[in-house]
């Protein structure tokens, strides 16, 4: 992306749809160390969250207003709330990575993470059946090959959490979604039992806290990787938030008519409703500019997740 901006001591290394990764300059510069490859050269990432908005693996106009700080705020958060689950922060403030400042225009969205060696798995975690895992259940019984009771409806919740990993395609290739025996296969028996146990448990424990704010938390997805000096299985990248999660309102689950009022989430939903409505989706065509009122209306999902959430009392 040609909007990630420039940061004193930190040199831009990569952007993807919503985010911009910087490495400290030093690690550029030290003949000793360098690799080749920035992020593996490098003990630390900042990774910086953008208000660009994606759907339809298109990055779409405008941005919406205080996302990227929006998001950084609530994975934060939720990295308070599991503190026996090793993760990827670091901080300035060990002497060992010598990390530049971050910049004040960007403190409220970036993140000082450790490089790790991520697994090429998408860990998701559902624990109620829709989206792609309700088309898949009535085109099969069964997501991710896990047969299913007969009678299901969009929006029930499931006997129990199922983990449904995907494998993380190369960049510019789509993400598939495979079998954990597959998974097996990829990263071995011991890392995959590993990911399917920590991603249910901190899905269980993330339910319990969203429930107790009126909340439901649906389903999820994680990365994870293995920390570069002692190989602990390391919780990364963004942590239940709207981006990566989807939430509903319980109240609404329990007494809306329709399931679009039952299951309306707190998220980007609003924007991939209103381009299926008004965009054909053709690759050669530029998607259409998002009306203001669904810029406004997609940032007051964001915001009212994080204030739920967050809120003490």
């Amino acid at each position: 992306m040609d909007d990630a901006v420039e940061l004193p001591g930190w040199t831009h290394v990569y952007s993807g749809k919503v985010r911009d990764l910087y490495v400290p300059t030093a690690a550029m510069d030290d003949d000793d160390s360098w690799t080749g490859d920035p992020l593996r050269t490098s003990r630390v990432v900042l990774v910086v969250a953008s208000d660009r908005v994606s759907a339809y693996d298109r990055v779409l106009e405008p941005a919406i207003p205080g996302k990227g700080a929006m998001l950084t705020s609530l994975t934060r958060w939720w990295f308070d709330q599991l503190p026996d689950v090793p993760n990827h922060l670091a901080y300035a403030e060990d002497d060992r990575l010598q990390v530049p400042a971050i910049p004040d225009e960007v403190a409220d969205r970036a993140t000082l993470c450790r490089t790790l060696e991520m697994f090429p798995i998408e860990c998701v975690v559902r624990g109620f059946i829709t989206g792609g895992g309700w088309k898949e259940y009535q085109a099969t019984g069964a997501i991710g090959g896990i047969p299913l009771p007969e009678g299901l409806s969009n929006g029930d919740r499931l006997p129990e959490p199922l983990f449904t990993p995907a494998w993380k395609a190369p960049m510019g290739s789509h993400d598939e979604n495979i079998s954990y025996e597959r998974t097996a296969e990829i990263v071995g028996d011991t890392v995959a039992a590993q990911l399917r146990e920590l991603s249910i448990e901190i899905f269980e424990r993330a339910s319990a806290v969203a429930e107790a704010r009126g909340l439901i938390l649906a389903d999820t997805k994680f990365e994870f990787g293995a920390d570069r000096d002692t190989g602990i299985v390391t919780l990364a990248d963004e942590v239940l938030t709207s981006d990566s999660s989807r939430y509903w309102d319980a109240a609404a689950y329990e007494s809306g008519a329709t399931p679009e009022q039952r299951m309306a989430s707190f998220d980007k939903q609003i924007v991939r409703d209103w381009l299926a409505a008004n965009w054909d989706q053709a690759a050669f065509e530029a998607p259409p500019t998002l009306p203001r009122e669904i810029v406004e209306q997609t940032a007051g999902r964001y915001r009212e997740l994080l204030e739920r959430l967050t809120a003490r009392g």
